[in-house]
């Protein structure tokens, strides 16, 4: 009910009953709890020019809870909001952490939380956190190395800090998830992440595809070539993160002989190779690309574009989309917030 009237805004109990196929009965008893927890709120009477009494319009009391989602995937500084239920920000703080790791980060992460407790004017239906790394289904993260953090139950302790349901997920399928639900993703999607490193989230039928190792999506170290003479940190050589990481297109940029758009052009183009496959396989109808748009919009996206569509089958996979998202910066804290809002009140 929850989730008609999230999407439906504005229905009666009449059109809750149709579109859910329960009894008028049951509909008004549910509603009428739900009045009484301050989660629907009565709109007044829809206009009509029917006989009889007018129907009264109902809806989620949008401005009634608070939501708070954290981004830890910056090298400089940790992130959070304060939302309503609609993904509008009403508070914001950050937290800088350069070479912040280990025990030192997780301390970091719990001080911005109780400060973003302590922030919301409204209470709080739970906390959501997009962390880089490979996170399992309990929200423990089993690996971030940029943070120094293995087996780390990051869920379980920032619960215990404020008291509240959290939800941690690795920050591409945050993204991912916030793209889908305040974005315009579609219900087939990869979404991915071009920054320190180079990550993605899968959706599936509107569902986070994790992966029997929690680690679906994970696009940077797939090698994309062997023509690179100095090897990724993993080991291998012509890993994708070699070629699009911001860090790298920067070091190539800063070449004395460096041509700008042919070195954008070329991490388009090994970006296409490896979506190739993926596209192929998972008949995906778009990929959103999110990162800074100096380095991505332009020749890296027109050049990841044509190669994408040079190398899967026209017919089948011809009309994939290749786009930006236009969520900028809060990409993963509105990610983070859908993970509250699908966990605590079951809509998105």
């Amino acid at each position: 009910m929850l989730q008609a009237l999230y999407r439906g805004r504005g229905l009666s109990r009449a059109d809750l009953s149709r579109e859910l196929g329960l009894s008028r009965v049951t509909i008004s008893d549910v509603v009428g709890d739900l009045i009484e927890e301050g989660l629907v709120l009565e709109l007044g009477t829809r206009a009509s020019s029917r006989p009889g009494k007018p129907a009264t319009m109902l809806d989620i009391n949008r401005e009634g809870r608070n939501v708070i989602g954290l981004d830890l995937s910056s090298s400089h500084a940790f992130v959070g909001v304060v939302t309503d239920l609609d993904g509008a920000v009403v508070e914001r703080a950050e937290l800088g952490i350069s070479e912040v790791q280990g025990e030192e980060a997780v301390v970091a992460v719990e001080t911005l939380l109780t400060e973003l407790v302590a922030l919301a004017p409204l209470p709080v239906v739970g906390v959501g956190v997009g962390s880089p790394g490979i996170v399992d289904d309990q929200g423990v993260v089993l690996s971030a190395p940029n943070l120094g953090w293995q087996d780390v139950p990051l869920q379980a302790r920032l619960a215990e800090v404020c008291g509240l349901p959290v939800a941690v997920a690795n920050d591409a399928n945050a993204a991912a998830v916030g793209e889908l639900s305040f974005g315009e993703g579609q219900l087939d999607m990869m979404l991915v992440r071009i920054g320190r490193g180079v990550g993605s989230g899968l959706i599936i039928d509107g569902r986070i595809v994790s992966g029997a190792r929690h680690s679906a999506g994970e696009i940077g170290h797939v090698v994309s070539g062997t023509d690179v003479s100095e090897p990724c940190v993993c080991g291998n050589n012509g890993c994708l993160e070699r070629w699009l990481a911001i860090p790298r297109i920067d070091a190539h940029l800063a070449e004395p002989s460096a041509d700008r758009d042919a070195v954008l052009t070329e991490a388009g183009r090994r970006l296409g190779m490896v979506l190739a496959p993926i596209v192929s396989a998972l008949n995906l109808t778009e990929v959103v690309l999110a990162g800074p748009a100096s380095h991505i919009s332009g020749p890296l996206l027109a050049s990841a574009q044509s190669t994408l569509r040079d190398r899967v089958l026209a017919d089948a996979h011809g009309d994939v989309q290749l786009r930006m998202t236009e969520l900028g910066h809060d990409l993963i804290v509105l990610g983070a917030v859908v993970l509250v809002l699908r966990g605590q009140l079951g809509v998105s």
